[in-house]
């Protein structure tokens, strides 16, 4: 009863707003659906709206406790849950193939993000954030980042903006000109799958290419790729916590060290929940295994998309957004050279191994 009493209404304020926001991720007018933007961004830009309109929301002692609860253990919650939805015997079968381009991407984008933190003088958390976010899922990554390296929220809040708006641009120009420039169907959906940032928009990319190169399976194969470059959060935000612990060590006076205050234990949870899924997926058919596949998963899917607009709903509410305008250039660029950079090595390494010209 005292966590209800303390939390409870700042919970319950972002929940609504995260249904809000939800609603209006399901919007389209005059053709273009909203379904691009996604429901965590229309969340953080609510929660900022509303932190520019009464700024003093974040701090007031009803919803206060309750916002700072959902911007960092619901974050966390929600990425424990997005692990039921990772079968990874399905996704080492069929992202085998787009492996080498994985791998390519996410190298370039944090090496880059790491050589433009020390060209323009970024703030070494918002670039780290960036990278991860472009790199490997957009908000799903950068959620699973945030409380790692400890970032702040508005650290967090601009590494979304970013990926938010070369997410928007992606999945708009991406169909047409993937096929101008001569993608085989399958080799568009590794494209998507690599080069678009979060779900939302490679599934409205992947869509919109079905309909212009008029076969199915664009979609399916650029959602598995998508997946299967999710899991590369698991060593990366690991390694973040190894490096995090190790320079706390050096910085310790003799005093007492504890790496449990830094290790991500949420990730082995995520970790966890994979490895259910795959072994509910190796299980011989049933009544209890239909169910888990095609009821359960699809719950999970939602439930961690819903909490994660939760989260980034209170994460917009606990930021400045003059700041984050005042701000905003240099990450912008930060954003733009790993959307680039992965975009060409994409691109190169399809041309290298054979996909680009691939069909379904």
């Amino acid at each position: 009863m005292k966590f209800i009493s303390k939390n409870g209404l700042g919970i319950l304020l972002c929940a609504v707003i995260a249904a809000a926001a939800a609603f209006l991720s399901r919007l389209s007018i005059g053709g273009f659906s909203f379904e691009i933007i996604g429901a965590p961004v229309f969340a953080i830009l609510i929660g900022m709206a509303i932190a520019f309109l009464l700024p003093a929301t974040a701090e007031n002692e009803k919803v206060g406790s309750g916002i700072k609860f959902t911007s960092k253990k619901i974050l966390q919650w929600a990425v424990i849950i997005l692990g039921f939805s990772l079968d990874l015997g399905t996704i080492a079968k069929v992202g085998q193939k787009s492996l080498p381009v994985i791998i390519s991407t996410i190298t370039v984008s944090l090496v880059m993000a790491y050589i433009m933190m020390k060209i323009i003088k970024i703030d070494k958390k918002t670039a780290c954030l960036i990278g991860v976010g472009s790199s490997i899922c957009g908000g799903s990554a950068i959620a699973a980042t945030a409380p790692v390296i400890n970032a702040d929220d508005e650290d967090v809040a601009r590494a979304i903006s970013v990926i938010f708006l070369f997410n928007v641009i992606a999945a708009l120009i991406f169909p047409t000109l993937g096929h101008a420039i001569g993608f085989g169907s399958e080799g568009f959906a590794v494209f998507a799958g690599t080069a678009v940032n979060d779900t939302s928009s490679v599934t409205a990319a992947a869509s919109t290419a079905e309909g212009i190169y008029g076969v199915d399976g664009i979609l399916s194969s650029a959602v598995t790729v998508k997946l299967t470059r999710t899991l590369a959060i698991i060593p990366i935000t690991l390694a973040l916590a190894l490096y995090r612990a190790k320079k706390a060590k050096s910085s310790d006076k003799g005093g007492e060290y504890s790496l449990k205050s830094i290790f991500p234990f949420f990730i082995l949870f995520f970790v966890l929940a994979s490895v259910i899924t795959t072994a509910v997926g190796a299980m011989p058919n049933s009544g209890f295994t239909s169910f888990y596949n095609t009821y359960f998963i699809s719950a999970a899917k939602w439930l961690a998309k819903f909490f994660i607009s939760m989260a980034m709903c209170a994460i917009g509410l606990n930021t400045n957004i003059v700041n984050l305008i005042k701000n905003g250039k240099k990450p912008i660029f930060l954003g733009l050279c790993c959307w680039i950079a992965i975009s060409l090595v994409s691109i190169g390494v399809q041309l290298a191994t054979g996909i680009f010209y691939t069909n379904i």
